[in-house]
């Protein structure tokens, strides 16, 4: 079972409660990329990230703007930033970390919504059936090359809505020289149903 790796930067998803804040009253996010993921997209704005150490600057946004605000970032990130946010799955944010987020028409600070997110891959309805694997199913996934790596409890996330990728923060793909497009092998299957 051959699957494309995808490396996730550090990236911040809003909600339009704090687009209108970071870049004003009416603001709509402005596509820069198309993203792997159908109808997700990388846009033009960034911002800063600010936690009680140090900032990091030009963290890209990603679209469209979501329910609730989240920034998924790495454990090198929180050294920077002086944070110790939880490994989660996406979209589990509460009792996460927080932190201050400013944009170019002001800034807020946000209670929690600061994850390292849990590695995982995206699968299609039609891939997860040929694999026999459901939403929520935890993997074991093998790299290749010098610095080969086998990747525990990767978690499945099934929609018609995500097409077959990997997803690994740049700490985790650094470890094992992975590259984006980079096909690496799910060999184990933990069913956690």
């Amino acid at each position: 079972m051959k699957v494309p790796v995808g490396i996730s930067n550090r990236h911040i998803h809003l909600s339009d409660r704090e687009v209108a804040i970071l870049f004003g009253d009416d603001h709509e996010l402005t596509p820069f990329k198309p993203l792997s993921q159908p109808a997700q997209y990388a846009a033009e704005e960034t911002v800063t990230i600010k936690g009680p150490k140090g900032f990091i600057e030009k963290v890209r946004v990603l679209g469209p703007t979501r329910r609730q605000t989240q920034i998924e970032i790495s454990r090198t990130d929180c050294f920077t930033l002086g944070i110790n946010p939880p490994v989660r799955d996406s979209g589990d944010v509460e009792g996460s970390a927080g932190l201050e987020i400013i944009g170019p028409n002001g800034s807020v600070h946000i209670d929690e919504g600061v994850i390292i997110a849990q590695r995982h891959i995206h699968m299609h309805t039609k891939d997860a059936e040929n694999y026999g694997l459901e939403d929520k199913d935890r993997v074991f996934v093998k790299t290749g090359g010098d610095r080969s790596i086998i990747f525990e409890n990767v978690l499945i996330r099934v929609s018609d809505k995500f097409s077959l990728e990997f997803h690994v923060d740049t700490d985790e793909g650094n470890a094992a020289s992975l590259k984006n497009g980079q096909l690496v092998e799910i060999i184990s299957v933990h069913i956690l149903r």
